[in-house]
């Protein structure tokens, strides 16, 4: 089968709205610009399908209308931002950063607050994971340790501050680790897991956009977890964004990104130690 012949989506005249290629450029330099996000020519489809149910929640009946409204409405700039993010995560994504932080939790030996910034919180798995990570390592739920969780999407970021997840979200997970952090539902939470308070209390969340000049954030940090992020900026970018995050991070800290991501381009900015976890280029 020749699948470059087989159709991604839904044929033009069979979609509810019509979607020009202009359209289509548009909403890619908006996001660009507003969000940092490199959207390629393959998602368009995924772009329709997103923009559409905008389009219908707020009764317009072109997407030239719609992005027009853009102009003078903040809040619908918010969802729409929110619609195009995509956001995938799962408790202890890509294990061995976790524990490579444990063991560096554990050998740590300072009299302060050990700050982590979690730069992409989503609906909360990835924060609460390094939560986790902290009250094992120092063998306590009240461990030496502040969490930013931050995020683009307010609706994320939303049910990440709530903590509730349902249990499918946690088979994965040792029992004796969902005994120990999450509450279980009964009743009308049937199905569902709350993290325990303890752990919520070593967690901040704020809405934080990567591509602000600067961030609002009192460093120096120790830890910065900026993983599977990157990938959906371009490379000039990733670069203005990693020279944001040098003057945050101690001279000792560590960065942790995603599997799929790689920092060569700015090497001036952060060596690789391996295992996609970097240092600064001037920490030696």
């Amino acid at each position: 089968m020749d699948v470059s012949r087989v159709p991604s989506g839904p044929a033009i005249n069979d979609r509810e709205f019509h979607f020009t290629a202009d359209d289509f450029e548009k909403v890619r330099q908006l996001i660009y610009k507003h969000a940092g996000i490199s959207l390629s020519p393959a998602k368009k489809d995924m772009v329709y399908s997103r923009l559409a149910r905008r389009l219908r929640a707020v009764g317009e009946k072109t997407f030239s209308g719609y992005l027009k409204l853009l102009d003078n409405d903040h809040a619908e700039w918010e969802t729409f931002t929110n619609s195009l993010t995509t956001n995938l995560t799962s408790f202890f994504r890509e294990p061995h950063h976790f524990e490579i932080l444990a063991e560096k939790l554990k050998a740590a030996k300072v009299n302060r607050p050990i700050k982590i910034w979690c730069t992409a919180a989503s609906t909360g798995e990835e924060p609460y994971s390094l939560a986790i990570t902290a009250c094992e390592a120092f063998n306590s739920l009240t461990p030496p340790v502040q969490i930013l969780a931050s995020d683009i999407d307010t609706n994320v970021l939303a049910q990440a501050e709530a903590g509730v997840f349902r249990e499918d979200r946690v088979e994965r997970l040792s029992p004796e680790r969902v005994r120990k952090y999450f509450l279980k539902g009964t009743g009308a939470q049937a199905g569902q897991v709350r993290i325990r308070p303890e752990l919520q209390e070593l967690l901040r969340f704020r809405r934080i956009n990567l591509l602000d000049a600067r961030y609002p954030i009192q460093g120096p940090l120790d830890y910065i977890f900026c993983r599977n992020v990157m990938i959906y900026f371009d490379k000039p970018t990733q670069y203005q964004i990693l020279k944001r995050f040098a003057p945050l991070l101690r001279k000792e800290g560590l960065m942790f990104a995603g599997h799929s991501e790689s920092f060569l381009h700015a090497a001036d900015v952060f060596r690789s130690l391996g295992r996609t976890v970097y240092e600064l280029s001037d920490a030696r």
